[in-house]
């Protein structure tokens, strides 16, 4: 008769143990001697074979519960179960094996400190001595239990319960005899006494959607860009130029996946100039039309265009073709699909319980529970995961500001104010000052790009002054006045010079990057080139003269695919770009413009090495005033300067005459109405020279911007 209690014997039978590892495998009975048992239902006969050669037979108990002993300790053993009508089947015992999380790591997880999280909790292949398997860990404190389902067992989990490691909340199991490409879901029992099905929190794979399931992966890519992430963590980002070219991988040139998208993408960049290239979200995610901003795999490539080998393919191609990569990353908020992380043991778990700080209704969304030691953990270690594993340059933080604030898009009575009365959320500004203070730390050189709307203060100050500790901000203020200027028609823009020269006073406040991203080219927006006045010439002179204006500007640049070419249609995730349009000329030569600009802003510093740095910058305007011309200069660390000037108007202004900051010969850089981009061709022949005092009388183009560099010395 058997030790164990027939409840207990029920329940491992059904699995619904929180503690089968206690009940089956090999255990020392109290005269010394061992007892192995194991779950076999309907089995004929069930025997145990030592690496040794010994049989073990084991008799039936209760409910498919067999148990046999033997007078020594048992080593490895496989367990032979025959049935009537049926073959044999020969089998490793999971119950056999020790955890594979050790102490150290159920402590930091507990704490919320465990920095390389992903390799302890989802689903590894293990490579033991004389065994090949599968560990499978995920937290979930507030299950009854917890099964292992897929393809590998009938997708019926009774046969591979998982373990409980105690207070960590976290169950384990490792099944021998999985490998790579294994299909699988946890069975959760909730504390209702519901089985729910769940994806892997931390599976870094899933199956292509919409199906949900998640894929256990092994990785065997070999990285070449050494030279790269050597020559990395040896500069900072905020002083190298920064070009950033914004798409959305599934409809750039939809049918390309991680590994035929490289060349051409390498090709295009290389076309254009740009110096990054950054990605919406390429995390897994259910619903396409999100645009990957909804995420329910926080640790898996998105299997849409391939494996995760592919997508370190892709970011190695692009690293040692020169390009750094720059990835948009969710943070704020998750979806309540019931597969995913939404009340994942039955509870409110990876989301704030209290509604009024657990869901975004505008968004139909739910918010992470920051203050929760094990969220905060998830997250923090997710930031370090694509570092880590995917060598992404950086990372882009979306809706920052629904984060810090406790009353973001909620009225009067839906929110609670924090401990002190205000409206700032606490937790979730000490999340986004550990995730980027420890980035930054183990992964110097690299970005970190909070897309943050307010003026929270501090936001690229250091944590140690009490900043969030941001690389550099997105200048969402910036975008808009300029957008709402240029908008309007030449006639008028003389009464709004405010909405452009506004910028300046704040320009050095935050590190900023000037977007022009997705958002602004959606939801009836319409596009770059749409939402400039006149005709179409007029269309793309004033295109021109934005990019110019704006590649000028202290900060640094991004822009959403199509607009570097004048797309007429809006875009849209389910079609691809409108690269017909490069078969007009007039769209040809405003890529070959943004290509030129691109490359003379990589080559002068004055754009780029003193982005933040007010004394590197100067508005210039005298003697001449005219409410239409903006021009400033900005210097680099060695005295070289660059002018922008900038006639917005339709006309052409004739002998202007501009203060610039040193006397001699100045360089036309770019003209942005140069003919060979489909302008007018009004200039100044290359060059502007300066009296002893720094004067300059020029021709300023209409609808143009003008770029003139002069060398230190």
């Amino acid at each position: 008769m058997s030790t164990v209690s027939d409840q207990v014997l029920d329940t491992v039978a059904d699995g619904s143990y929180h503690a089968p590892h206690d009940v089956l495998g090999p255990h020392q009975q109290a005269d010394g001697s061992w007892v192995i048992r194991a779950r076999r239902p309907l089995a004929k006969t069930v025997t145990a074979v030592t690496s040794d050669g010994r049989s073990v037979p084991l008799t039936h108990v209760r409910g498919g519960v067999w148990e046999g002993a033997t007078d020594t300790q048992p080593t490895a053993y496989e367990l032979v179960a025959t049935y009537d009508g049926g073959p044999d089947f020969r089998s490793d015992d999971p119950y056999r094996h020790l955890p594979t999380l050790g102490e150290v790591d159920q402590y930091l997880i507990g704490e919320g400190r465990h920095e390389e999280l992903w390799n302890v909790l989802g689903a590894h292949v293990r490579h033991f001595t004389g065994v090949t398997g599968v560990s499978f860990a995920v937290w979930a404190p507030h299950a009854r239990a917890v099964r292992v389902v897929g393809d590998f067992n009938g997708w019926d989990g009774a046969a591979h319960a998982m373990r409980s490691l105690g207070s960590t909340g976290v169950w384990e199991l490792f099944v021998p005899g999985l490998g790579a490409g294994t299909v699988y879901k946890y069975e959760i029992l909730t504390p209702h006494g519901d089985w729910i099905l769940k994806a892997d929190p931390l599976a870094q794979a899933a199956e292509v959607p919409p199906a949900t399931a998640s894929v256990v992966t092994e990785s065997s890519y070999t990285w070449g860009d050494g030279d790269w992430m050597a020559a990395r963590a040896r500069r900072s980002p905020t002083d190298q130029p920064m070009s950033t070219y914004e798409l959305h991988l599934g409809s750039w040139r939809p049918g390309l996946g991680y590994r035929d998208a490289a060349q051409p993408l390498i090709d295009y960049l290389t076309e254009v100039g740009y110096t990054h290239v950054e990605f919406l979200p390429l995390a897994e995610h259910p619903f396409g039309g999100s645009w990957g901003y909804q995420v329910s795999g926080y640790y898996a490539p998105t299997s849409r265009f391939g494996t995760p080998d592919d997508l370190r393919y892709l970011i190695d191609r692009l690293h040692q073709a020169g390009f750094g990569v720059i990835m948009d990353w969710v943070p704020g908020h998750f979806p309540k699909d019931a597969f995913a992380l939404a009340r994942f043991d039955g509870e409110p778990l990876y989301e704030h319980p209290d509604p009024r700080r657990g869901e975004h209704k505008d968004w139909g969304t739910l918010i992470f529970d920051y203050g929760r030691n094990e969220v905060r953990n998830f997250l923090v270690a997710n930031a370090l995961y694509w570092f880590e594993e995917f060598h992404v340059d950086g990372l882009r933080v979306d809706a920052v500001a629904s984060m810090l604030y406790l009353d973001y898009s909620r009225n009067e009575g839906e929110w609670e104010p924090n401990i002190y009365g205000g409206r700032e959320n606490l937790e979730a500004i000490r999340f986004l000052q550990e995730v980027n203070g420890t980035a930054y730390k183990r992964y110097p050189g690299i970005a970190m790009i909070a897309e943050e709307s307010t003026s929270y203060p501090g936001v690229t100050a250091p944590t140690s002054e009490g900043g969030l500790g941001f690389g550099f901000k997105w200048n969402m203020g910036w975008m808009n006045d300029t957008l709402v200027y240029f908008q309007r028609d030449p006639m008028y823009r003389a009464h709004h010079e405010g909405e452009l020269s506004f910028s300046f006073v704040y320009a050095f406040s935050e590190r900023f990057v000037l977007p022009i991203s997705h958002d602004e080219v959606v939801h009836g927006k319409g596009t770059l080139f749409t939402r400039m006045p006149g005709d179409h010439w007029q269309k793309l002179a004033n295109v021109r003269a934005f990019l110019a204006y704006m590649w000028g500007h202290p900060g640094k640049q991004l822009l959403f695919m199509g607009q570097d070419f004048g797309q007429l249609s809006e875009w849209s995730e389910s079609r691809g770009l409108d690269w017909w349009m490069l078969d007009q000329p007039p769209h040809r030569q405003l890529l070959d413009f943004v290509g030129a600009m691109n490359r003379v802003y990589r080559e002068q510093a004055p754009l780029w090495s003193r982005d933040s740095d007010g004394a590197a910058f100067r508005r210039l305007g005298e003697p001449s005033w005219n409410p239409n011309v903006i021009a400033f200069s900005r210097v680099d660390h060695h005295g070289n300067t660059v002018a922008i000037i900038c006639n917005f108007s339709g006309t052409p202004i004739e002998d202007y005459a501009l203060d610039l900051p040193a006397a001699g010969e100045w360089t036309e850089l770019l003209n942005s109405d140069a003919q060979q981009y489909g302008g007018s061709g009004v200039g100044n022949l290359g060059v502007v020279h300066a009296d002893e005092n720094g004067r300059a009388t020029m021709v300023l183009p209409p609808l143009g911007v003008l770029w003139l560099g002069k060398s230190a010395g």
